[in-house]
């Protein structure tokens, strides 16, 4: 046999409550035979679980609100980047109708009236197929300037409208849902009446 022992195996010192007198039950006994401190006891840790409970559902509550705006969120704007993509070519159908002038489209017969009617066709179908998915364009001409909404180019004198007007559009700008997806580039009148 070996001759170890453990620490707690050793006399014990005269000073040492934790044996107690012998026939007496330790403290810890006495607390837990005390129906009141097993009372008080069992409501701290009643309390303490149900505030863990509560705080547990508030975050799982917390964490359903996130995900709903995230996958909103996702269907609102996963075209964003397809959609700006998109524009180049709404722009680009624009840029042909207007290259055509006005009296050559009165008077178009033959292989350019198809062209022109064409033109035009495609760019009323690509703008409805772009509002379906919450795309839409935005033509500020006559409004105030707006700068989430519109980026300024050049300033005008145009004494016959209120300063700070949009008095040409360069190029319409597009929103999806309640996002910017390109801002309006416009010219802006100066020199009228303040607004």
């Amino acid at each position: 046999m070996s001759d170890f022992r453990n620490a707690d195996d050793g006399p014990r010192e005269a000073g040492d409550q934790s044996a107690g007198q012998p026939g007496e039950p330790a403290p810890e006994a006495q607390a837990e035979q005390d129906p009141f401190a097993v009372l008080e006891k069992l409501k701290t840790e009643n309390a303490e679980l149900k505030d863990r409970v509560l705080r547990t559902l508030a975050e799982m509550e917390n964490l359903r609100r996130r995900t709903e705006k995230e996958v909103s969120d996702a269907k609102a704007y996963g075209v964003a980047s397809f959609a700006r993509e998109m524009l180049t070519v709404a722009d680009n159908l624009s840029r042909a109708l207007a290259s055509v002038p006005a009296e050559a489209r009165a008077d178009a017969e033959g292989g350019l009236k198809t062209l022109v009617e064409g033109l035009e066709l495609t760019g009323r179908d690509l703008a409805s197929r772009l509002e379906r998915f919450g795309v839409k364009k935005i033509d500020p001409a006559g409004q105030k300037f707006d700068p989430n909404l519109h980026e300024a180019l050049f300033e005008q004198p145009d004494p016959s409208v209120p300063a700070g007007t949009v008095s040409q559009v360069v190029e319409p700008g597009y929103v999806i849902a309640d996002r910017v997806l390109r801002p309006a580039k416009v010219g802006v009148a100066r020199g009228g009446p303040k607004a």
